[in-house]
């Protein structure tokens, strides 16, 4: 098959890790930036052109969207699906999971556990926010954000309000989170492929820190699931319509919550971490696609 992968950079470790796995299974490959695609409607018909070359020999493309292009990479991927072309993530799947509170919205029409959330007001009232909540740490998350980039810990009430009235003041969206406490700046970081969960690991902030994503300075190690926490793992995939996430889940004393999920996980370190090959499950997924 003809598989592109949708990313700014050959040379990223993800985009390299599903460039040989793709390659070693016999498809031919290639790298296609967004930001380089010319989006045309012609005579009725959806036209891709990258660069100045029209695009019309693809069978499936990996979207691998960064935030910060959200908006041009989901345009991209629905121009490919007008054309025809599978994708192992829709476009309307990225945008669910790109807004949190959009995302938290989906989650709990299907029950799925989550901390409890609520989003930021327009009209100004920071204290009926903090009002739902007890007094104590509280997580602020701006709604789109990658690497742990938008959440703040707010130790108390004085800093909280601080901070909700500064974002305000910027027309900033955020959520206010409630802080699980016994996970003690862990979580669970699952990844699942066409509703299978194919790895796991357990990461911890670093020292200082309530992050615990790997860009931040944390550690991770492989993990096994409890049967909970990959069936909350796969429900939260199969709510969102993602075909590939990542799904970050914290260990509470009620059982597992979705923290968040990312529709572009990066493959490194759980690649390493586990020593399973992600991207082998990803283009299997487009494999078995194609044999429907």
């Amino acid at each position: 098959m003809n598989i592109a992968i949708l990313s700014r950079s050959e040379h990223l470790y993800s985009t390299k890790s599903l460039l040989k796995a793709g390659r070693s299974r016999g498809h031919d490959m290639e790298v296609i930036d967004p930001l380089a695609c010319n989006l045309t409607i012609e005579s009725g018909k959806a036209v891709l052109r990258y660069y100045d070359d029209i695009v019309n020999d693809l069978d499936a493309v990996i979207p691998r969207i960064g935030s910060s292009q959200t908006a041009t990479g989901v345009s991209v991927v629905r121009q490919f699906e007008a054309l025809q072309v599978f994708s192992t993530v829709s476009s309307q799947a990225i945008l669910n999971s790109r807004d949190k509170w959009t995302c938290f919205q989906l989650l709990v029409r299907q029950q799925i556990p989550t901390p409890k959330t609520v989003i930021g007001n327009f009209y100004g009232d920071a204290e009926g926010l903090l009002n739902q909540f007890p007094d104590g740490p509280i997580i602020i998350k701006l709604l789109e954000g990658t690497h742990g980039n938008g959440v703040i810990l707010a130790e108390g009430r004085k800093h909280a309000l601080t901070t909700i009235e500064t974002l305000e003041s910027l027309n900033a969206r955020f959520v206010l989170q409630e802080f699980i406490e016994e996970s003690k700046g862990a979580d669970l970081r699952v990844i699942v492929v066409d509703g299978m969960v194919v790895a796991a690991m357990k990461r911890q902030c670093a020292k200082g820190d309530f992050r615990s994503n790997l860009h931040r300075g944390g550690t991770a190690k492989s993990v096994s699931l409890s049967k909970a926490e990959e069936q909350v793992a796969i429900k939260t995939a199969k709510a969102l319509g993602l075909g590939v996430c990542g799904v970050d889940i914290l260990q509470s004393k009620n059982g597992p919550m979705v923290l968040e999920v990312n529709s572009t996980p990066g493959l490194e370190g759980i690649e390493k971490t586990t020593q399973k090959s992600v991207s082998k499950s990803i283009i299997s997924y487009i494999e078995r696609h194609y044999k429907l």
